[in-house]
């Protein structure tokens, strides 16, 4: 197949007038975004982004999970479509690009296809995710693993935030629930653009991620059962105290991702003590364990050390214990084609590149385990998301899409 001349770019000024204009819906307090899933200004977000695909002469199709596919046709209508994509939601406290620059990128790919006049053979349709975040409907990735069959739609409907509210009543309620059946959708390959949410890359001087791997996951739900007493008058000796227990596992939980270096981290990200009185020992403390590797023995491994030495920690203390996973995914390993259309990508447009592993879980992981994917990666400032203050440059968003917009339309080939 043919590959894009070099000579060929996207409009960076107009993909980063897109960023900036959705940044408007779902203002946060501190200069970044709150456009949570299913919410109003989620809703906000998506009408716009139906508003510039149609504008781009795409058609919307929508499925029961309310995942969104803009569809530019090719000229072969027997050919599967390239997809491209990402998320628009954010978390509470989100950045302005994290998601959002994978799904305005690739409609970035789009306008530029329809500046130039190009055709494809293959369809290439534009795709937002649903609830990738998983801040307010747990877990992360949600409707792209229904998508993959990873949950079934009924046990991703009934999911509930902080207030009760089920995911399916509030999809429903922003006129966001399609018709389309979830998963029934056939891809040649899938792209996904993001920003790295690291700092190697910035640290590294390069341009381009070029995603090989994604880590696999492991989140460990803890909850200690010990005594409530009174702070002042209860000797320390007699204390049953699940804080001083969540303290020592959290303390394991570092030693053991450190064990197990290089390629692996943990963290306690998530923790709640009962009845969090000032004057009053904990009797109750649920907290969340996050352990990450591209190793899957490491991973495996780092599970099964924290059960051992968290119910010893619990049995000297005198507290109960119990650990339940609330989040789990396999390594991923992308596909080498894909991967190379995004490598020879940068080395045309003479950008800087390195192979790197994605720290954190992205819808690509999932839509892997279907169909051929890869995932193209920009720097972030001094590696900081999931926070308000995060931040890209032009030149870097300008990049990433460039490198993008070479790899979807070399695979989806160029006709004219």
């Amino acid at each position: 197949m043919a590959a894009p001349g070099e000579n060929l770019r996207i409009n960076p000024d107009r993909l980063w007038d897109s960023l900036m204009e959705m940044a408007k819906i779902g203002p946060g307090v501190a200069g970044g975004n709150n456009r949570q899933t299913l919410t109003d200004a989620d809703s906000e977000g998506r009408h716009l982004f139906a508003a510039w695909c149609a504008k781009a002469g795409m058609k919307m199709g929508v499925d029961s999970m309310g995942n969104m596919f803009a569809r530019r046709e090719g000229t072969d209508p027997d050919a599967l479509p390239i997809y491209v994509g990402s998320h628009l939601d954010t978390q509470p406290t989100g950045g302005k690009y994290d998601g959002i620059l994978g799904v305005l990128g690739g409609l970035e790919v789009i306008r530029s296809l329809n500046d130039m006049n190009i055709k494809t053979k293959h369809p290439i349709v534009v795709t937002n995710w649903t609830n990738e975040e998983g801040t307010r409907f747990a877990p992360a990735m949600l409707a792209s693993g229904v998508f993959a069959g990873m949950h079934t739609e009924d046990w991703a409907k009934d999911r509930t935030d902080a207030d009760g509210k089920k995911f399916g009543d509030e999809l429903r309620r922003i006129g966001w629930e399609g018709d389309e059946r979830v998963g029934e959708r056939k891809m040649h390959a899938f792209f996904e653009l993001h920003i790295e949410q690291g700092p190697i890359l910035e640290a590294e001087g390069k341009q381009i991620g070029v995603v090989t791997h994604g880590q696999g996951l492991w989140w460990l739900e803890v909850t200690l059962t010990g005594k409530d007493a009174h702070t002042g008058s209860t000797p320390m000796n007699m204390r049953v105290n699940a804080g001083l227990g969540m303290a020592r596992i959290t303390e394991a939980v570092h030693r053991i991702a450190m064990d197990h270096q290089p390629a692996a981290v943990g963290a306690v990200g998530q923790a709640n003590v009962y009845p969090n009185s000032r004057n009053v020992i904990p009797g109750k403390a649920v907290f969340t364990i996050d352990f990450r590797s591209p190793d899957l023995a490491k991973l495996t491994s780092m599970r099964e050390k924290l059960e051992v030495e968290a119910a010893q920690i619990a049995a000297d203390l005198g507290l109960g214990i119990s650990i339940e996973p609330v989040g789990h995914f396999d390594p991923v390993t992308f596909d080498e084609g894909c991967v190379a259309a995004i490598r020879d990508a940068a080395e045309r447009l003479g950008y800087s590149h390195m192979n790197i592993v994605s720290g954190a879980g992205h819808d690509a992981c999932w839509i892997n385990r279907l169909y051929p994917t890869a995932m193209v990666m920009c720097p972030c400032v001094g590696g900081l998301s999931h926070n308000e203050a995060e931040e890209i440059s032009k030149e870097w968003a300008g990049a990433g899409a460039d490198v993008l917009f070479h790899a979807v339309v070399e695979t989806a080939e160029i006709v004219s």
